[in-house]
């Protein structure tokens, strides 16, 4: 299995997928309300369908979960690898029109996610990363080039030094403010979607700690990004976070740090 050529071959898919998204984002558009209560777009729904018949086109044949037909996985390969896709993460951003959403898609092989692109069409910027090639920023509107440019994590910051901290714009949690009174001075940027993830892998940010519930889709794209970049993903007790039991879907709670374990 080549994951430069599928990386290659999944970021198109993203792109065309994204271009599903902004089509419906250029005009009103319906909200449905899922049965967790969390809103739901035609947008979610075209993207899914876009990737879908993209990922399963491939020679692979490497089975699929996506958000939106979790209950129509019928669970990984014989060699243990899945294709975890968010179609439109982010779906209150998209809905406030800020831009802070995201078309994530990852392969998960072995309990690990060993390729990720995440795609945020409205700021026009792609995360790519995989096992062995590298992590990379590609901007391709407003007359950028559209060519990757290798990211890189910040490392922790050095004693005294304030903090960069990522945190969710639409989830606020309480077991936040807690946490980071323990972690001393810092600034707080909010952001939402996957970018959160992001900003860590390319150095924009020290830390993203994520004390609120997240599903798998949400995090294995930029979590394979932000490796590849030098950092990593723990779950609050130091464990890496895992992926290898798709049919529990939610993430324990996590912190995304700007280096290396």
């Amino acid at each position: 299995m080549n994951l430069a050529t599928l990386l290659d071959q999944a970021h198109a898919i993203a792109l065309k997928a994204g271009d599903a998204i902004m089509a419906v984002y250029a005009r009103d558009f319906a909200i449905e309300e899922k049965e967790d209560k969390s809103p739901l777009t035609e947008a979610d729904q075209a993207a899914h369908d876009v990737i879908v018949a993209g990922l399963n086109a491939l020679p692979e044949g490497i089975p699929v979960l996506s958000e939106e037909d979790a209950e129509g996985f019928a669970g990984a390969d014989a060699e243990d690898r899945y294709w975890l896709v968010d179609p439109l993460d982010g779906t209150k951003e998209f809905i406030k029109r800020n831009g802070e959403f995201t078309v994530n898609i990852a392969l998960i092989e072995n309990g690990k996610p060993v390729l990720g692109v995440v795609v945020a069409p409205a700021l026009e910027v792609s995360y790519l990363a995989a096992r062995g090639v590298g992590a990379f920023k590609v901007e391709w509107g407003n007359g950028k080039s559209g060519e990757r440019q290798p990211i890189r994590v910040a490392g922790k910051p050095a004693e005294g030094a304030t903090w960069r901290v990522v945190g969710s714009r639409s989830h606020p949690s309480p077991d936040l403010t807690e946490w980071l009174e323990t972690l001393g001075q810092h600034d707080m940027l909010p952001m939402g979607s996957s970018l959160k993830l992001c900003l860590v892998a390319e150095g924009k940010a020290d830390v993203y700690p994520r004390l609120g519930p997240t599903c798998l889709w949400d995090t294995g794209a930029a979590h394979a990004v932000v490796e590849q970049a030098g950092g990593c993903v723990e779950t609050m007790v130091g464990q890496p976070l895992s992926y290898a039991k798709p049919r529990k879907t939610l993430n324990p709670y996590f912190v995304v740090w700007g280096h290396s374990a």
